[in-house]
């Protein structure tokens, strides 16, 4: 499912129209976004978490060469997924609600 097919879908749940649906997802998309890359965890009960993690520094390869690298710290995006998602991606969408 691409963006314009999740802005169609919610628009059809919420009873509400495609640019009024786009506007909340983006809304809340750049929330989202913005609270993560201030440090903050993002917690939809039902799910899932958002949150930054750090990577420590590390030696990799070059996998053409095979040369040795340096791959410098930094910190990334992370999602995990919540109970109810995870359950319901398990059983394969079955027991659908909605």
């Amino acid at each position: 499912m691409n963006k314009e097919e999740l802005v169609t879908e919610v628009a059809s749940k919420a009873g509400t129209t495609k640019k009024v649906a786009e506007s909340v997802l983006d809304a809340t998309l750049e929330a989202i976004i913005e609270s993560v890359a201030e440090g903050q965890k993002v917690t939809l009960v039902g799910f899932g978490s958002f949150e930054a993690r750090k990577r420590q520094a590390r030696e990799g390869r070059n996998p053409g060469t095979g040369d040795p690298l340096h791959i410098p710290a930094k910190t990334v995006p992370t999602f995990s997924a919540g109970k109810l998602f995870r359950e319901k991606v398990a059983d394969g969408g079955s027991n659908a609600q909605g």
